[in-house]
């Protein structure tokens, strides 16, 4: 049995700290005492989810202009079929893996934003990621747009960014606090001897014995009940993480998973308003046209459950997943059957709000820059509408200047 001495030696009020899965306490400090509850304004507030397709997606093949006979002429080995795509309308058509995309295309909550890029666009992976993560393209970027960003959102103390078992992005460096990486809710858990069912009831005791004794100190005090708010904050995720039921089934996919655990922190109602997931394996330099529909394959099926679940919740107008790749591909294969680094390429924003169907023209296959697309909309304006028409905060300061925000929200 776990006596008071040897609970308190090892728990939050002996000094101790609560072990999460490579990060430190203050975030669930910081939830315990910020997060809101199923009726509080902070529950009710909207939700971004960000979905990184690492390696440089081939926009061509993503949303495909098959009209175009320059398409043909370019992909004599990766065109994809006509009768196959996912039409979007007599010219464009999407990746005949997309069927959940289609759906939601059908079900009006599908925007497809063309032709995105930013000017004088670098092939590196690195530099290219660095400029979409940092929406800045100087030399020296050590901040990133999300970063940034959660210094403007209410409640800066809370927990406002989960990334779901990803590196520490450039995207969330400058946030006021340690962005949590989290791979389960299990991870949520006090390290302390308490095995058995009734040595957990006896530190629930001993933090309420606590709780509920006279401080000396205000200090001492708010010690006391952050103590008693974690511990029911940690037994309150891993019940969810328990005992959640999607309300549609996931695929047996690593992109679901992540998104699997998103939905279920949404469901925790920690206060969280964005999220960040990534995708990995779009270089695709040889042999590629397995490979990219395996890709958005992964991606549609994923990203059409967690957003079907969450609106069987009642969240379909209050999340926005948006995609984004550094770069897209060259217009022209190469002789691997695959495609090399390009420029300009699609993005994806998913929701109850977003204004479905295409956004812009899709690039000319005849005026190409270097052989790539050229691009006509930037992606800072794409940020820019998420920031302010979304999230409801001012780019100004946030983006590297000033940029319109494109129309991609219905009112």
């Amino acid at each position: 049995m776990l006596n008071r001495r040897e609970f308190l030696h090892t728990s939050l009020l002996g000094s101790s700290l609560v072990a999460l899965h490579g990060w430190g306490p203050g975030f669930l400090a910081r939830t315990a005492l910020a997060a809101p509850t199923a009726d509080s304004p902070g529950a009710k507030d909207t939700i971004l989810v960000v979905i990184q397709l690492t390696g440089g997606n081939d926009g061509l093949n993503t949303v495909v202009p098959f009209k175009d006979p320059l398409y043909a002429k370019y992909r004599p080995t990766l065109q994809l079929p006509t009768a196959q795509l996912k039409k979007v309308n007599d010219e464009i058509g999407l990746h005949p893996a997309m069927t959940g995309f289609a759906d939601l295309l059908q079900d009006g909550a599908l925007c497809i934003v063309q032709g995105v890029g930013y000017p004088n666009p670098s092939q590196s992976h690195f530099r290219s990621m660095d400029i979409w993560h940092a929406a800045s393209t100087r030399e020296s970027l050590t901040e990133g747009w999300l970063g940034k960003a959660l210094h403007r959102l209410p409640q800066p103390g809370a927990f406002h960014v989960a990334m779901a078992n990803e590196p520490n992005w450039l995207a969330l460096q400058g946030a006021p606090f340690k962005v949590p990486a989290l791979t389960s809710l299990e991870d949520f858990q006090l390290r302390t001897p308490a095995a058995t069912g009734s040595d957990q009831r006896s530190q629930r005791q001993v933090l309420e014995a606590a709780a509920k004794r006279p401080a000396d100190h205000p200090l001492l005090s708010f010690v006391q009940q952050t103590a008693l708010n974690t511990y029911e904050n940690t037994r309150r995720l891993r019940e969810i993480g328990r005992n959640y039921q999607p309300k549609v089934p996931y695929p047996p996919t690593g992109l679901a998973n992540r998104l699997r655990l998103v939905a279920q922190l949404i469901e925790a109602n920690l206060g969280a308003r964005i999220y960040y997931v990534s995708l990995d394996g779009f270089d695709t330099h040889a042999s590629q046209a397995n490979t990219h529909a395996n890709l958005l394959a992964e991606l549609s099926g994923a990203v059409t459950a967690f957003f079907k679940d969450m609106a069987a919740r009642g969240h379909r107008d209050r999340v926005c997943i948006m995609t984004f790749s550094e770069f897209g591909r060259r217009v022209q294969e190469n002789g691997s059957r695959g495609t090399d680094h390009g420029s300009a390429a699609p993005m994806f924003l998913i929701g109850g709000r977003v204004r479905a169907g295409l956004i812009g023209e899709h690039p000319s296959l005849e005026k190409l820059e270097l052989g790539n697309l050229k691009h006509h909309t930037d992606f800072r304006q794409v940020y820019a509408a998420v920031l302010e028409k979304w999230l409801g905060i001012p780019s100004q300061g946030i983006l590297d200047g000033q940029f319109t925000p494109l129309d991609v929200f219905r009112s």
